[in-house]
């Protein structure tokens, strides 16, 4: 394809078509598959959807290296054949936000997507062992390896998960992936406020009980650990004793998952009409938040760490906050350009990310607004 060709379809077929189009154009709005920006961005598109395949898998080494452009659902098809996973559960943000498409593994990196397990395992950034990707002038950077290990020098890899394409257009990743464990099991304590729910997690996480996800919901708290049957029913026996209560036991994947999705995708709010809003907080201070806020609706995740608000239109939920981060996630372009999308940064952090943004765009072709 022609560089015209690429500019007009918006998705070069080539890494080498991708850097003459930016290096004869901009400004750009970057996309994968357009299923999960949320922030407000000026130019043309520009798609990574084009660049696909899977460069290098290796099952024993626990490694991938696959093209950006490559569909999330490919990947774990792929994975699944070798009895393996991403450990990051990445969300599903298409029906919260009412897009169509294909979720894709560069959107996923620049966006770090991360669902319950993280308050166990870690960000999707933490999986993600090399990067390369096209910068402002056109030139293609390539950062980290395939192999987890210690490095000198700026942890590009790091910086450009979660920098949701203000500072390069990723063309490919290199992540660790994960066994898939032999069992799952969700233990749901029904009927907890949501001050005990976080007393609970915040308790049971405390604990060397090796938990994979903790959430409250609909006045029930949801507990996951994930492994050897044995081994799990032996941690199940702790953590009775230690809550003293009541405690549904649900085995296995196709019990426990549905669970987990619904909370990881936030199918609570589909369909329903307000703003929402994804907050990180400190679970001590999450209960006494929420009620200042007095949201329609409210999910714990993280233990309390992470909440997601349902409001009504036009809520401004920094307003009651003193400390913590609060993303708008879904809301109407006059909400979004009126409060922002991304938490106000400190003015020492603004002249971080401003000095970074002119080293890897120095022209401001990539995503302009999309972080203030």
């Amino acid at each position: 394809m022609s560089v015209s060709a690429a500019k007009e379809t918006g998705a070069p077929q080539s890494e080498a078509e991708l850097c003459d189009v930016i290096r004869g154009g901009g400004p750009f709005v970057i996309e994968g598959g357009g299923t999960r920006r949320i922030g407000l961005a000026q130019g043309e598109a520009l798609s990574t959807r084009a660049l696909t395949g899977v460069s290098l898998y290796e099952p024993g080494a626990l490694t991938l290296v696959v093209k950006a452009g490559t569909r999330l659902s490919e990947i774990a098809a792929l994975l699944a054949s070798e009895n393996q996973r991403l450990a990051f559960e990445v969300p599903d943000m298409r029906d919260l936000l009412g897009r169509d498409g294909e979720s894709t593994i560069g959107g996923v990196v620049a966006a770090n997507a991360s669902g319950p397990r993280r308050v166990a395992l870690g960000a999707c950034r933490d999986f993600c062992l090399g990067v390369r990707y096209v910068d402002g002038r056109g030139q293609v950077v390539k950062n980290g390896g395939r192999v987890m290990k210690n490095v000198t020098g700026l942890d590009l890899v790091k910086l450009m998960a979660g920098s949701h394409g203000t500072l390069g257009v990723i063309t490919e990743v290199s992540l660790k992936v994960q066994p898939l464990p032999e069992t799952v099991v969700t233990l749901k304590v029904p009927q907890c406020e949501a001050l005990d729910a976080v007393g609970i997690m915040s308790d049971i996480l405390g604990q060397p009980f090796d938990l994979t996800g903790t959430a409250w919901s609909g006045s029930t708290v949801f507990l996951r650990l994930e492994g050897i049957e044995t081994a799990l029913k032996y941690r199940i026996g702790r953590i009775r004793a230690r809550l003293g209560r009541d405690v549904e036991e649900l085995w296995g994947a196709a019990l426990s998952d549905p669970i987990w999705q619904a909370l990881r995708d936030v199918e609570r709010f589909h369909d329903r009409a307000g703003d929402v809003w994804q907050l990180s907080v400190r679970p001590s201070d999450a209960v006494a938040l929420v009620e200042a806020i007095c949201p329609e609706d409210v999910i714990y995740d993280w233990g309390g760490n992470r909440l997601w608000l349902l409001t009504a239109e036009g809520t401004d939920v920094r307003a009651k906050m003193h400390r913590g981060h609060a993303t708008l996630v879904r809301a109407s372009d006059g909400t979004k350009a009126r409060l922002g999308v991304f938490h106000p940064q400190s003015a020492a952090i603004e002249r971080v990310s401003a000095g970074l943004r002119h080293k890897f765009d120095p022209e401001g072709k990539f995503n302009r607004g999309m972080m203030g």
